[in-house]
């Protein structure tokens, strides 16, 4: 499966995905850990997420999938949703929590 698809059947099959550098546990920037405390502070302590420094192809495929040229991304619904400063303003406003109503983590 090329790299297009495989990002594209994963914002498909998951609610919430997140690429990141790095796991939730270990974050390899500070841009995703911030994003993986934003999620957790919205009551999402588990979501899908894809560590793009042990993937190139996806780590430059999800920039042209999404036309955003920096990770991390954040998908809800299959909708892109934006980077790490995006999140943030979200977050403060209150936008995101609701963005993020009714969804469960996963198994």
């Amino acid at each position: 499966m090329d790299a297009q698809a495989l990002i594209k059947e994963q914002i498909a099959t998951n609610p919430v995905v997140l690429y990141m550098k790095g796991t939730p546990r270990m974050p390899m920037c500070g841009f995703s850990a911030t994003a993986v405390k934003i999620l957790q502070a919205c009551n999402l302590p588990l979501f899908f997420s894809v560590d793009v420094l042990d993937a190139p192809e996806i780590r430059e495929g999800v920039k042209v999938f999404s036309n955003w040229p920096t990770i991390p991304q954040l998908y809800i619904r299959g909708e892109f949703v934006g980077g790490c400063d995006i999140l943030r303003e979200m977050y403060e406003n209150g936008e995101l929590k609701q963005l993020l109503e009714g969804i469960a983590p996963p198994d």
